[in-house]
């Protein structure tokens, strides 16, 4: 029997020290770095992710999924969370997106967004924009460079930055991913101004990525911590140095 108690307790002690984090996909990039500085803290605290579009993250939340936090893409699905009781709290501005042009295939990148009534490009990557807020900030540039119209039978669409970011590397002629997505390992070949350039940010509406922690938690604790370092000039410095500007 006391051997049953022993077991019982340590799986209960195992289960408290690990963090379920829902993860838009455009953070997976800067959480091994995120996670390993938490941990250097908070060292009995593990911490596993479930990466994907903030849409998709959000409705599995409703549905009952066991997060203990989410790190969303933009504000609205956090805020919606917490409207509907399911977060501890309001959610938090940890880091603020941008945008970019990307090509596998070297191009004049100084073209910006004009490069896309170029006939030579035929198919556009972006993220679904009914659930990935990187999407929709793509479509709101393309409108108001008053391309969207004319882009609009050539886009292809990912369900989160991670797979739009593949569709560039592996078929479309180019794409509107997140600029954190450059400085993954398998990203560095590419150059700015040849491979890459900022989408003007006068064309879209700041990126502001919100976290909640989740009332469904069985690791509240834990999980605020993590969400406070997240917040701390420590993250903030990792943060920037993966493409995000500071809210």
């Amino acid at each position: 029997m006391r051997t049953l108690i022993g077991i019982v307790l340590l799986a209960g002690w195992l289960h408290a020290g690990t963090l379920r984090v829902a993860l838009a996909a455009n953070v997976s990039y800067a959480m091994p770095e995120l996670i390993a500085a938490f941990r250097a803290h908070h060292p009995d605290t593990q911490v596993r992710t479930t990466v994907g579009g903030s849409g998709k993250l959000a409705a599995q939340i409703r549905n009952g999924a066991p997060y203990d936090l989410f790190l969303s893409a933009d504000m609205g699905y956090p805020r919606m969370l917490y409207r509907s009781g399911m977060a501890t709290a309001a959610p938090a501005i940890y880091a603020r997106g941008a945008l970019v042009l990307l090509s596998d295939t070297p191009r004049d990148m100084t073209r910006g967004l004009a490069l896309l009534k170029d006939p030579s490009i035929r198919r556009v990557a972006v993220a679904n924009p009914r659930t990935a807020p990187y999407g929709k900030a793509a479509f709101e540039a393309l409108t108001r460079a008053d391309l969207l119209d004319a882009v609009r039978p050539r886009l292809v669409y990912g369900e989160s930055i991670a797979q739009t970011v593949s569709y560039v590397r592996h078929g479309a002629d180019v794409g509107l991913v997140a600029r954190s997505a450059l400085y993954a390992p398998q990203m560095r070949r590419y150059k700015a101004g040849a491979n890459w350039a900022d989408v003007d940010a006068a064309l879209y509406r700041p990126i502001d990525q919100g976290m909640v922690v989740l009332k469904r938690s069985e690791n509240i604790a834990e999980a605020k911590a993590l969400r406070d370092f997240l917040l701390s000039g420590e993250a903030r410095t990792i943060f920037a140095r993966y493409g995000y500007r500071l809210p």
